[in-house]
C-alpha cells in the first residue's frame, strides 16, 4: 500500500507508527504548542476536509500552537492525497462520512 509507505516515511516519526500520535497530545507544552495528534479515529484529523489537510501538510501548521513542519517541498499534492487515503482507510464509517461532508463543504466554498 503506497499510502502506508509514504506515511511511514514522512509522518510516523511524529504521529506514530500506528497513527496513535503523542500520548499527551491534548495537553499544551510550556510554550503553548501541542504534541502531534493521532491520525486514527481517536484524533481530530477526520474533522477537517481534504483542502485543509492538504494545506496543513503542505504548508505546515499556520496557527501558533502547531509545530507541524511544511512538507510541500517534499511531497506533491498527489502524494499527500495518497497519505490521506491511507489515513481514511483506518477510520470507521462515521468518521469517513463526517470527513467527506467536511471536504464537500470546503470544495463548495472554493467554487
Amino acid at each position: 500500500m503506497r499510502g502506508a509507505v509514504l506515511y511511514a516515511t514522512h509522518c510516523a516519526s511524529c504521529h506514530g507508527v500506528d497513527l496513535e500520535g503523542h500520548p499527551d497530545w491534548r495537553t499544551p507544552n510550556a510554550d503553548g504548542s501541542y504534541n502531534p495528534p493521532p491520525h486514527d479515529a481517536t484524533g481530530h484529523t477526520w474533522h477537517h476536509g481534504d483542502v485543509t489537510l492538504v494545506q496543513v501538510i503542505s504548508d505546515g501548521g499556520s496557527f501558533p500552537q502547531s509545530r507541524m513542519p511544511a512538507f510541500g517541498d517534499i511531497l506533491t499534492e498527489e502524494r499527500i492525497l495518497v497519505i490521506l487515503d491511507f489515513l481514511k482507510s483506518t477510520w470507521g464509517e462515521e468518521e469517513r462520512a463526517f470527513q467527506r461532508e467536511a471536504t464537500d463543504r470546503e470544495q463548495a466554498r472554493r467554487s
